[in-house]
């Protein structure tokens, strides 16, 4: 179950789709129950505050992820991922990735310099930096959770379209495809939710089954809440549930 909240968290960071109004705001918050079969494996937090840069308000996002119970034992995992983005564009000014996954860790930080495209990464674990170049559009894994929440494309996907981004991950950029499915109702906690299903293509191998392996649930509404994610993996099905939400710009609409 190697880095099971690293993926709930990375790929509930790909599952929005956009509005001309904002789809979030300062003061969002949302838990996740991430589960294994009848099995609770842990939780994935995402939240929204404001913080200054360079004496410029931006956006500042605190996503965590932990094993809870008997998997805390079997497989302890404590993940801290931040980013610093513009109010206005979404583009990252900063991100810090600080992991502890079953004994894998990483302690690191970017600072983007928009100007020039590039990225200056300080790995405190290894005690060295280094400046990589970045595509003018490149996001890092959680602003642009936020970024597509409000991209002005995935609302007019057809069926079997996509839509691919350029994202900084691990010290270089990944084309991430994110394939639209269709529309479905789906039962929650909340009561019914019509929702857009998305699924992104992954890399096949030890984790996943094949490239569509994993499925993305949205609310079909404003907010464009990432509800539910499954992830069918080599051995099993991993499942990721909204558990708590607050701060929404508009109420979860939901049928009882």
């Amino acid at each position: 179950m190697k880095k099971l909240i690293f993926i709930i968290l990375a790929l509930t960071i790909l599952s929005f789709a956009p509005q001309k109004e904002d789809a979030f705001d300062t003061g969002e918050y949302f838990k996740f129950r991430i589960h294994y079969g009848f099995v609770n494996a842990g939780y994935a937090t995402l939240e929204v505050k404001d913080a200054t840069i360079n004496n410029k308000k931006v956006f500042h996002s605190i996503g965590k992820g932990y094993t809870t119970g008997m998997s805390k034992f079997f497989f302890k995992v404590e993940d801290l991922y931040e980013s610093y983005f513009d109010k206005e564009t979404g583009k990252p000014y900063r991100y810090v990735r600080k992991i502890d996954e079953g004994g894998y860790t990483k302690n690191q930080e970017g600072f983007f310099n928009q100007n020039e495209n590039k990225v200056l990464v300080k790995d405190y674990k290894r005690n060295s930096e280094k400046t990589i170049m970045v595509s003018e559009e490149v996001q890092d894994i959680v602003s642009a959770f936020y970024f597509l929440r409000n991209h002005p494309n995935i609302n007019k996907l057809k069926s079997g379209e996509a839509i691919t981004i350029d994202m900084f991950f691990d010290d270089e950029i990944t084309k991430f495809k994110l394939k639209y499915v269709g529309r479905q109702d789906i039962t929650t906690k909340f009561g019914t939710v019509s929702t857009m299903v998305f699924k992104p293509l992954v890399q096949t191998g030890r984790v996943f089954k094949e490239k569509e392996s994993l499925t993305l649930w949205i609310t079909d509404d404003v907010n464009k809440v990432p509800i539910r994610i499954k992830a069918d993996l080599a051995v099993g099905s991993l499942k990721a549930d909204l558990d708590e939400y607050k701060g929404l710009q508009s109420p979860l609409k939901a049928k009882k």
